[in-house]
This record gives structure tokens, C-alpha cells and sequence, in this order.
């Protein structure tokens, strides 16, 4: 039996300690602030509850994996899984709207043609098959396996099988989600859908490599899901299932460094002082805050992957609405920026000032997060990672914004609260409240992460900022990496 310190309880950290400890280790977790759940966390006012972090769940196998390999109790018998269908409404700047089915290719084919008219479905669906194609190739490297010693392989081969395009005499293929929207989809509303989904992580879809194809792909392959009372309690299952197999937590404890003894990770050392000795130290920051831990010793694993680009953050706005929500109400909508470039120019370029974002409005069917009729909504959009910054005026730009997609907002509002990219930083300690994207294949390497493994032996890496990358699917899978190559040791190559 080894002694593990696990530092953060972020989900990714907390996979890795669940499934560490079911494999008979003793493992410790030291979280800085009072709290487990990385970002996901709630906020609660005069009855009614928010989540301030992702809202939507994506590959909830994920989840169903860890649950089943920790325990006898599956996933659906501590949290309530719901499949939000409608997918989501796209209202787009047009003013045209479609709402697209749940994990159904041919009901989001009609409803786009519906919506968008005759072969805008087609072009669409034929777009699915393709990013299928891009999943097919890269699934297990990108989020079944650690990362390859030989990571270039998947830094310089796009897998996305680009329809070949003739521009001025020349034959080229898209290699940007964007030039797949202008050379395949040929429609700006298609095109604001697929980016949509690139800029919902923060990615600028001028320059993200079309194996980004892959993010719509995996939605509506394996559909949309809301857990009952809010993201917040799926921390709170996976945090119960940790102390069911004899976690141990310490919160409020800073860890300010990993000790090493003869070359190796041996423990760490809190803000207080105390020391704690172990075999393995598992990492779940981000890897500024890792490289500050280990006293600058570079901890990226062999085959340094290239520098990510500059992470972007989120905003979001939670109102308090009275009157209940409409019967038939989508849970999500997409509200599209009426000027694509300007927004792409004010969140990546050097464009500064006003404009009209890209807001995704949440209203979940669920009681249990606000008083009897009256209902809770939450508006996100990205923004630049910036501490310090003020963002009063973008978010009633957003509220108004929503207005389009629930009416009579203004008249309803009762109270609103912002969370800003601090407050990320808070609660994640990620520097600016930076997320981090999922690991996507081409584009030169830019967007893989650093594996798992690092220089120092005994000291593993987890949760978004490390391989896989961002996103809850991604940090369960990080977490079930990293516990594998502890149990098993470098031999392990990921689930079969």
C-alpha cells in the first residue's frame, strides 16, 4: 500500500484519488480553499441556486466508468442524469432560430433543413460524418491513452478528412474550423454553429485546427446532460464516493511545495508548516502553479509538448426571475453575436471596446433551483483571461442580449449576481480564472497538454491542465490516466 498526497480537489484530482484508493493505496487530499469541486461550484440567494461553472455534462460515461470501477453503486443511483433535449436553440443574427434534437443526427438534419432551408441539413450531416471520422482517429490517443513519447505524430497530422476546395486555380483543404465553415458548410449559420462549439472553450476558430470537428461530433454522438439539482452535485457524489473508500481530505491546507528525497517526489509541505511524506504526489494545478511547487524544476514529461496560446475565461450572470419557466422552454440557447469578427477581434485580436458576444442562456427544467414560480437562469460568454478586469457594462450587455431569448426578461428580473474570471481564479487557482481546453489534435501540437507523467519521478499530473486537457469528460479521463500509471506503472497504455 502506497501513501499518495493528492494536491487540489478539482474532479480530475478527485477520479485519481477514488480510484487510487480502491486499488488499496492510502491516499490524502490537500485542497487550499474550504471546498471540493474545482469549478464547479454553486451560488445560493433567498432560495434560489446557480451553478458558476460548466452546467452541462457531455460523455457522461465518463462518470459511469469511475462510478462502477469505485463501487457497487452506479452513478445514477447518487445524482440524477436528465438528457436536455432539446440539444440547444441556436438563435442566430439573422434573427433565424432552430432548436436541434438531442444525439439524433437525422432530427438535427431536418430540423436544420426546416430551419435553415433545403440542404443546409445535408451539408451538415455530411460535415458529422466526417468529424466521426476525425473522433475514430484520434479517440484513444487524445483521451484513452497516456500521451505518446511520440507526440508529434499527432501534432502534425490533421485528422479531419477536409473535402478538397478549388481557390484561385488551386486545390486546397480546410485546415481551421473556420475554413471548413466558408468551404464546406457555405452558410454563416452553420459556420456560427460550428464554431460555437470551439468558442464555448475559449478557442479562436480562425486558427483552432479543424480536428476541432470533433467537439460537435462528440454532443451530438453522445448527447447533452443536466444533472438534477445542478453540476454541483456530481462533485458532491464523486466527493461522497471518496469517502467511502477511506479518502482523506484536508481543506484549507496550501500547499506551498512537493519535497523531493533522492530524485524522487517524497511528500508534501503546507502554508502551516506540516509535511506530509508519501510515495506518489499527484498534481491537479495548473502548471505555473506546479513549476512554483517543485521549486522550478521543469516538471513536464519527455517530449515537451509546444506552449499552449493564452487561455481564455468566462463570464457568467445569474438572475433571479419571478414567474415559473414557460412549459416547453429549451433548457439551453445560444444566443449569436450579430458580428462574428469583431467578437473574434475583441477576445483574440487587438480590437478593444464594445460589442454585442455570443451568450449561452441556461434555464433548466428543475424545480429545486429556485422559489415556487419563479425561475433561475444563467448567461455565460468568453472573455479574455485578465485579473482585475471589470466586466459591469459586458454583463448587461448580456442581459440584454438574453432578452431575445426570454421574453420579458427586464420586467421579470428581480436580482442579478455576476461571476467574473476572479472568481475563477479563486475557486480553481488558475492564474487570470483561465480554463483550459480539451486536447485536440494537429495545429502543430499547440493545443495537447503535458502528460501525466513528469521529470520528477513519483509525481503525476492531473485535471484540465495536464493530458487529456479541459473539460469535465476530459478531467475524469485524466484522473483515470494518471490512477492507472501509479497501479500499473509506465507500462500502462490506457483502458481497453
Amino acid at each position: 500500500m502506497a501513501r499518495i498526497a493528492v494536491i487540489g480537489a478539482g474532479m480530475g484530482a478527485l477520479a485519481a484519488a477514488a480510484r487510487l484508493a480502491v486499488a488499496g493505496h492510502r491516499v490524502a487530499v490537500y485542497e487550499r480553499t474550504d471546498t471540493y469541486g474545482g469549478a464547479l461550484r454553486r451560488f445560493e440567494r433567498d432560495g434560489f441556486s446557480f451553478d458558476t461553472g460548466p452546467a452541462l455534462l457531455p460523455l457522461p460515461a465518463v462518470y459511469r466508468d469511475l462510478f462502477v470501477k469505485t463501487g457497487k453503486e452506479p452513478l445514477e443511483s447518487c445524482v440524477e442524469l436528465v438528457q436536455v433535449d432539446p440539444s440547444a436553440r441556436h438563435v442566430f443574427a439573422d434573427g433565424t432560430e432552430v432548436s436541434l434534437p438531442n444525439a439524433s443526427r437525422a432530427g438535427v438534419v431536418a430540423a436544420l433543413d426546416e430551419g435553415l432551408g433545403a440542404g443546409a441539413g445535408q451539408r451538415w450531416g455530411d460535415f458529422l460524418v466526417r468529424a466521426r471520422e476525425a473522433w475514430d482517429r484520434t479517440r484513444r490517443p487524445l483521451l484513452e491513452e497516456p500521451l505518446w513519447p511520440n507526440w508529434q505524430v499527432l501534432a502534425e497530422r490533421e485528422p479531419y478528412p477536409s473535402v478538397p476546395h478549388k481557390r484561385l486555380l488551386r486545390t486546397r483543404r480546410a485546415g481551421t474550423l473556420a475554413e471548413i465553415g466558408a468551404w464546406e458548410l457555405r452558410d454563416p449559420r452553420l459556420t456560427a454553429l460550428l464554431e460555437s462549439h470551439a468558442l464555448g472553450y475559449g478557442l479562436d476558430p480562425r486558427v483552432t485546427p479543424a480536428s476541432a470537428a470533433v467537439l460537435p461530433y462528440m454532443e451530438h454522438a453522445f448527447g447533452t446532460w443536466y444533472v438534477r439539482g445542478g453540476l454541483r452535485e456530481l462533485a458532491r457524489a464523486v466527493h461522497e464516493r471518496c469517502l467511502a473508500r477511506k479518502v482523506e481530505f484536508h481543506f484549507g491546507a496550501d500547499v506551498t511545495g512537493v519535497l523531493e528525497k533522492d530524485g524522487r517526489a517524497s511528500g508534501v509541505e503546507c502554508a502551516d508548516g506540516s509535511v506530509a511524506e508519501a510515495d506518489f504526489v499527484v498534481a491537479g494545478v495548473a502548471p505555473g502553479a506546479l513549476a512554483r511547487l517543485t521549486a522550478g524544476t521543469v516538471v513536464r514529461g519527455d517530449g515537451e509538448v509546444p506552449p499552449q496560446p493564452a487561455a481564455a475565461s468566462r463570464l457568467t450572470v445569474l438572475l433571479a426571475l419571478r414567474g415559473a419557466r414557460p412549459e416547453g422552454t429549451a433548457h439551453r440557447t445560444v444566443v449569436h453575436a450579430p458580428d462574428r469578427e469583431a467578437e473574434l477581434e475583441a477576445l483574440f485580436g487587438t480590437a478593444a471596446g464594445a460589442y454585442r458576444p455570443t451568450v449561452t442562456v441556461l434555464r433548466p427544467d428543475d424545480p429545486g433551483t429556485a422559489p415556487a414560480d419563479h425561475e433561475a437562469v444563467t448567461l455565460t460568454t468568453v472573455v479574455p483571461a485578465r485579473p482585475g478586469r471589470s466586466h459591469d457594462d459586458l454583463a448587461d450587455h448580456m442581459i440584454n442580449i438574453a432578452a431575445r431569448a426570454v421574453p420579458g426578461l427586464r420586467d421579470r428580473l428581480l436580482w442579478h449576481e455576476v461571476s467574473t474570471p476572479d472568481d475563477i481564479a479563486d475557486a480553481t487557482g488558475a492564474e487570470g480564472g483561465a480554463v483550459p481546453v480539451p486536447a485536440l489534435a494537429a495545429g502543430g501540437g499547440r493545443l495537447l497538454h503535458p502528460a501525466n507523467g513528469t521529470r520528477v519521478p513519483g509525481l503525476y499530473a492531473v485535471g484540465g491542465w495536464a493530458h487529456p486537457g479541459g473539460g469535465l469528460p476530459h478531467a475524469g479521463m485524466s484522473g483515470a490516466l494518471v490512477a492507472g500509471l501509479i497501479v500499473e506503472g509506465p507500462e500502462f497504455r490506457g483502458s481497453q
